[in-house]
């Protein structure tokens, strides 16, 4: 039997869900208390761990323990960081008002002061640009800030809920991805939790990372990096040489999954396709900001909020819901997607954008609000009263490769020619 469709529970509790995933622990002020979020980004957590665990065990593994919920908000218990209100978990995104409401702005890149610098036509401390972020935010609307930032590549948005939540993919025919082979040329946290999970399903990971590009999160915490990247094996390629970009092409080759989390002009220039490596029947995965035919630029944070996750003081002001939670998301959906196939067996190119896949969970529905029983913040669910959870992290399983470590190994696995 088939696993059922994810994205429908039976019997779908948002709020139980919530307090179990740790996000609700997240969100508020850090002088405040938790405050719980709209919609239901957790129920869809849940559901589509439960699509991954259940097509796992028709490969014959175990059925994998893995609570998509809980998923959301693990990173924070590695780095041990509070919610932080308007500010976001990770330091990087504020929630400021626009002359027409509020936006979120991300500034995690070591150039992004002097692209915010020129987003707004003046000189930013590069220590705290916030203050000038703000003049220039409150005499411009929100559409003027789209239309810079998307210009300039900088990660920033109106908070701007769609009028009707999009439609976003959903998985197809149960396919088993044991054995099979992921190239990962993703980074940061989506991504690597889609390999991660692939992984923990029984694929072989291999992750792709060039020489003068390594995966920022290498700097981040090491645990969480460990966690998702352990058992892998890293390969690094050169593609401005012709031997690098020929042995990059003969790894797509051999990929039954292809995982990006770039605009697509980042691997068309190194000679890669997309619609080749599905027309062989390939499975590629493409995580984007906002789709392949934007040029969007985006993290966790503020595509997350841009998209309407956030929720809300008592006064009204816009909150930060959980850490970076547009990531961790669309890297759980990624991973049910890319263990589904067309019945007949052929390829397929998904196209996930980060902002709708969030926007999607959200509802009109109103949320309650959290309480004290003898100390712990609990909330009134549908199925009673459940304690709110903090992050809660998995431990990592398996060694974790240096970066290159294996690329001679992989190569001549694979009969490809060293470069």
């Amino acid at each position: 039997m088939s696993p059922t469709p994810p994205l429908t529970p039976s019997a779908p509790d948002p709020v139980r869900d919530w307090a179990e995933s740790g996000v609700i622990a997240l969100t508020g002020r850090a002088d405040g208390p938790p405050v719980i979020p709209p919609g239901r980004a957790a129920t869809v957590a849940r559901a589509m761990s439960s699509w991954i665990a259940d097509v796992s065990a028709l490969g014959g593994r175990q059925h994998l323990d893995i609570d998509g919920a809980r998923l959301l908000a693990e990173r924070a218990a590695f780095t041990g960081r509070p919610r932080h209100g308007n500010i976001s978990v990770g330091g990087s995104c504020r929630l400021l008002p626009t002359a027409d409401g509020w936006a979120a702005v991300s500034c995690a890149r070591p150039d992004d002061p002097t692209l915010i610098g020129a987003l707004i036509s003046d000189a930013v401390d590069e220590g705290n640009p916030w203050p000038a972020v703000a003049d220039w935010l409150h005499t411009h609307t929100g559409a003027e800030l789209t239309e810079r930032a998307e210009l300039l590549g900088v990660a920033a948005g109106p908070v701007s809920p769609a009028n009707t939540p999009p439609s976003v993919p959903a998985p197809l025919h149960p396919r088993p991805v044991d054995g099979l082979l992921v190239v990962d040329f993703s980074a940061l946290w989506a991504g690597p939790l889609c390999a991660h999970l692939l992984g923990l399903a029984g694929a072989r990971v291999v992750k792709v990372e060039t020489p003068d590009r390594p995966d920022g999160a290498r700097r981040g915490d090491p645990d969480f990096y460990h966690l998702l990247h352990g058992g892998h094996e890293s390969v690094v390629l050169d593609p401005t040489t012709t031997e690098g970009r020929r042995a990059l092409a003969a790894l797509v080759d051999a990929a039954d999954i292809v995982l990006e989390a770039s605009r697509p002009r980042a691997l068309t220039r190194f000679g890669l396709d997309a619609d080749a490596a599905v027309a062989r029947g390939a499975t590629w995965v493409s995580i984007t900001a906002a789709g392949r035919s934007s040029d969007r630029i985006g993290f966790g944070d503020d595509l997350a909020a841009a998209a309407g996750l956030v929720a809300h003081d008592s006064d009204g002001t816009p909150l930060f819901v959980g850490d970076a939670l547009a990531d961790p998301l669309t890297g759980i959906t990624a991973a049910a997607l890319a263990m589904s196939a067309p019945a007949d067996g052929s390829g397929r190119l998904w196209d996930l954008s980060m902002s709708d896949i969030v926007a999607s969970t959200l509802t009109d529905q109103p949320v309650p609000q959290p309480f004290r029983r003898d100390g712990p913040w609990v909330v009134d669910a549908s199925s009673g009263v459940v304690p709110i959870a903090e992050p809660r992290p998995r431990t990592p399983a398996g060694r974790v490769a240096a970066s290159g470590e294996d690329t001679a190994a992989v190569l001549a696995s694979l009969r490809i020619a060293a470069p």
